[in-house]
């Protein structure tokens, strides 16, 4: 019987804004490359990126998260100049027309960061616990703003290499609290953290972490699960991952009732249904 730790209220000060985590809220996605797994090329332009972040606070997402690179297997690694040139304005055109929108910035570059910050960011959201760029860290503290705190190998070639682990859960929370303990001396106020679901697990693995999702953080952090259209869900089913929204949906009711605080996804309207179901059960 799996043990469920009731969920220990949190909040995030974004820019002075205090966001209240005792409801778990939505993070909707907002992919700005050509060459993402599965939604590559279709919110390029700045006309698309703001039609579907409206799209996505309509549904019920209270974060968009927007990611300027695709870190899936294989994809084109970009500098922190083309990320910037691809985010354009579309930062600013976000918050100017729907200015109670969370922007969350998805990247691994200070440099990006530092620009996300002036463009109006409120989440700096980095696959790489700081590991990928020396300076990272320093520019979050200088921006005062909230940081998932992500599980990934210590490389970004080898991001995506498989590792056996004796505990999957054990070894990830080390990382994370390890990781946690260094931010929160250097002076980042609010981490949220991120198991890491699609960076170097098996597929066992990352089920046994979807079941011990409450013992992620051990409490002390508000989790941020992203699972959709993750390959562990959909390639043994034989499907593709556009394919498997119910399925997705089941795990999401299950890392909520585990205290999951934040939800990473494409699909904002059925995790919303999801969610409210949850809420009312």
């Amino acid at each position: 019987m799996n043990t469920v730790l009731p969920a220990i209220p949190h909040s995030l000060n974004c820019r002075g804004k205090l966001i209240d985590l005792s409801r778990p809220l939505i993070m909707g996605i907002l992919n700005m490359t050509p060459d993402s797994f599965s939604d590559g090329g279709k919110f390029n332009s700045e006309k698309s990126a703001l039609m579907h972040a409206e799209k996505m606070m309509v549904e019920g997402a209270s974060i968009i998260d927007i990611g300027p690179q695709s870190t899936r297997p294989n994809a084109e690694y970009l500098t922190a100049h083309e990320e910037i040139r691809r985010l354009g304005k579309i930062i600013a055109l976000i918050k100017s027309e729907f200015p109670e929108l969370l922007i969350s910035l998805d990247t691994f570059y200070s440099e990006t960061v530092k620009f996300g910050f002036d463009e109006g960011i409120d989440i700096v959201n980095d696959i790489s616990a700081g590991q990928f760029d020396g300076k990272m860290i320093d520019a979050v503290v200088d921006t005062g703003l909230p940081y998932v705190l992500m599980h990934v190998n210590p490389d970004y070639k080898d991001m995506h290499q498989k590792i056996k682990y004796d505990d999957i859960t054990c070894s990830v929370n080390r990382f994370l609290l390890d990781k946690a303990a260094e931010l929160l001396k250097k002076g980042v106020k609010d981490i949220i953290v991120d198991p890491g679901f699609g960076f170097g697990k098996t597929v066992e693995d990352q089920y046994r972490l979807l079941n011990e999702t409450q013992f992620i953080g051990l409490g002390k952090f508000p989790v941020l699960i992203g699972i959709s259209r993750k390959s562990f869900i959909y390639t043994h089913l034989g499907k593709g991952p556009n394919d498997v929204t119910a399925e997705t949906q089941q795990l999401h009711r299950k890392v909520l009732e585990k205290g999951a605080s934040i939800l990473r996804v494409h699909d904002v309207a059925a995790t919303k249904e999801t969610l409210e179901q949850w809420q009312n059960h």
